[in-house]
């Protein structure tokens, strides 16, 4: 049936569900500490490390797991990964504030990698405490090498970010020559002499340990295209005598929100549908995602996060390095390990995948004009604070009764709703689509946006007509007995409450 319900039920493993089970303790904490609310579990970030090292080990690999520090700005969850194996677990940061959390949380200079725009304070910084580089132009390696100098600061260790990639598919390399997507950051290819060059050059303040490069892609031949193109390049490096070790791939490991792929499948179809008009409308104005009706023909492409994902995180790397090399034949793992190379990658989404969820209040639930059956529901939150739709997030959330279930037997749905935000703004919207509810929701309810932690719960906060923005908390799960602390009190080790663990 066209009007029938579209779910896009979220992916929730065992320690989240478990979390979300426990109805009677999430009001308490919304009830104490406001809505909206987000929800960590530090434990679960350790273990998403783990699950990256396992990879590592099938593997026989070498190297480090860099937490991409721009997804969540949360100190519970940095402070425990400082806690981790320091050889196995660093920490990318993209800012000078950045840095200086991290190193306040308890990660040492040589165990951090600095990445993205750079200013002035930020390279002196990195320096001055031993963090790694990644360099992405030729003008950045220049003016840390004269920061060095100016400075009498120690020899730096840089990578350098390339690309630009390029490769000939075939036989012997002859083929079709195959591009990669162009990017903003990192020096192309074809320019990699003059930066080989500048490292000669610059011998005295600066130490080449690797290359690097991230695409902004899900496709595992052209990454695997690139991780093969930085093998070579080392040669070439270590034939005019520099001494890189490391192949830095970035991060693109992504994350499964949705559990079922028939749910995605379905309604991405009904999406296309509905913007030809051959069913209703699924969104908020008839919103396309990006998608048109040209002449009756559907156009353009759909600006959304593939949301079931199952190959993702470690399965993802996993396949990457038993994947095919074009050129020299070989899987990208047998390249690494031949050449004797340590593999660092910068995960962000998905280290901090199933880490947390985001709470809101059911402020008001009204029938809505001229559609029969759906209704408006305001929540204590606004798209600033789960910025679903700015990331193209597609994911259903989990209602929480106030009540016990006994009391809404007689309101049993599904019911479709539009979740608007707080903010006296037309645009505000939590999500453009039509969400479908187990039963019509109620003031005092809660909602709970599950797997916000990737760049979801806190990128896009802000404080706008002075509403506040969420705050945030880290759970801990000890003997049964869940205990909670302010995120920026926790320390992986003790008690939220203080005592020793």
């Amino acid at each position: 049936m066209k009007d029938a319900p579209l779910y896009l039920r979220p992916r929730v493993d065992p320690p989240l569900a478990s979390l979300l089970g426990d109805a009677p303790f999430l009001h308490s904490l919304v009830d104490a500490l406001g809505s909206p609310l987000n929800v960590l579990l530090p434990e679960v970030v350790a273990e998403n490390a783990e699950r990256f090292r396992s990879v590592y080990r099938r593997h026989h690999l070498a190297g480090r797991v860099y937490f991409a520090h721009k997804a969540n700005r949360s100190s519970a969850l940095v402070r425990r990964l400082a806690a981790c194996d320091p050889a196995a677990v660093g920490i990318d940061v993209a800012s000078l504030e950045e840095l200086r959390h991290a190193l306040s949380c308890g990660f040492t200079g040589d165990r951090v990698m600095a990445t993205g725009p750079k200013d002035a304070e930020f390279l002196w910084l990195a320096a001055r405490t031993g963090a790694t580089v990644n360099v992405d132009s030729l003008a950045e390696l220049d003016q840390l090498a004269e920061t060095v100098r100016q400075y009498a600061l120690p020899r730096t260790d840089v990578l350098v970010r390339l690309s630009g990639f390029e490769s000939d598919t075939g036989p012997g390399g002859a083929g079709t020559r195959v591009l990669s997507r162009r990017s903003r950051f990192g020096t192309p290819v074809a320019e990699a002499d003059r930066l080989w060059t500048a490292l000669e050059r610059h011998a005295d303040s600066l130490e080449l340990v690797g290359l690097a490069y991230h695409l902004d892609t899900t496709g595992l031949e052209e990454k695997g295209r690139a991780l093969e193109r930085c093998v070579l390049l080392m040669d070439e490096c270590r034939a005019r005598g520099l001494a890189p070790r490391a192949v830095d791939i970035g991060g693109g490991f992504g994350v499964g929100y949705v559990e079922d792929a028939g749910e995605w499948e379905r309604w991405t179809t009904a999406l296309s549908e509905a913007v030809l008009g051959t069913r209703p409308p699924l969104t908020w104005r008839g919103h396309g995602y990006g998608l048109r009706n040209e002449a009756g023909t559907v156009r353009g492409s759909a600006a959304l996060y593939p949301a079931h994902r199952p190959t993702a995180g470690p399965g993802y790397l996993d396949a990457l390095l038993t994947g095919p090399a074009p050129v020299l034949g070989r899987t990208p793992a047998t390249l690494l390990l031949e050449h004797l190379h340590d593999l660092y990658v910068e995960p962000g989404r998905a280290l901090v995948d199933q880490c947390g969820l985001s709470l809101a209040r059911v402020l008001e639930v009204r029938p809505l004009d001229g559609d029969p059956g759906r209704f408006l529901v305001r929540l204590g939150m606004n798209a600033g604070d789960v910025s679903l739709e700015e990331h193209g997030v597609l994911v259903d959330p989990v209602l929480l009764p106030r009540r016990g279930a006994a009391d809404d037997s007689a309101d049993v749905g599904p019911v479709g709703v539009h979740l608007v935000g707080n903010l006296c703004l037309e645009a505000d919207l939590i999500t453009r689509r039509l969400v479908f509810l187990p039963r019509t929701p109620r003031p005092g309810d809660l909602l709970a946006f599950v797997n916000t932690a990737g760049y979801v719960m806190d990128f896009h906060a802000h404080h706008a007509q002075r509403q506040p923005s969420a705050r945030t908390v880290a759970v801990t799960d000890e003997g049964g007995t869940r205990r909670w602390c302010p995120d920026e009190n926790y320390w992986p080790l003790t008690h939220p409450q203080g005592a020793s663990a």
